[in-house]
């Protein structure tokens, strides 16, 4: 799985809302300089997310953007749903759409496999867990793992 620089921006601008919690909206300037996302792409993922029903803008002075609802109640997957699509495609055709052949042919049931194990990492983690330090058991125990942090 990759997850693409619009995805990660998405997320990160997502948990600075989720930070700022119920302070006001945050102007999207001051979310791409404390985040290091570029302004001009920033606005176009926040756009999304407002599609999306993920945040709330305000326009004037005192305006910006603020989340749609609690952030434990956002999780990643959702944001990252809203700026890329399905969390896992193989050639941006979801697995239950794919048919192999041959020697092949149980390679649908892996793409479905990981499918269900992106989903239930991402889903199950919310922006309220990673804003809060406090990441779901199954998701510490996995980065725990010898091999978690090492590039094969």
């Amino acid at each position: 799985m990759r997850i693409s620089a619009k995805a990660d921006y998405a997320v990160r601008a997502a948990l600075q809302l989720a930070a700022a919690g119920d302070a006001g909206p945050l102007k999207a300037e001051v979310i791409a300089e404390a985040q290091a996302i570029p302004h001009k792409f920033l606005e176009g993922i926040l756009n999304d997310m407002r599609r999306g029903g993920l945040v709330l803008s305000q326009r004037g002075a005192g305006g910006g953007y603020r989340l749609a609802k609690p952030a434990a109640s956002i999780s990643i997957a959702d944001v990252i749903r809203v700026v890329d699509g399905p969390l896992v495609s193989v050639q941006d055709v979801r697995p239950p759409d794919l048919s192999y052949s041959g020697p092949a042919t149980s390679l649908l049931p892996l793409w479905i496999a990981l499918r269900v194990n992106v989903r239930q990492i991402l889903d199950g983690t919310s922006l309220a867990h990673v804003v809060s330090a406090q990441l779901p058991a199954e998701v510490v125990a996995l980065s725990e793992t010898p091999d978690a942090w090492l590039n094969p």
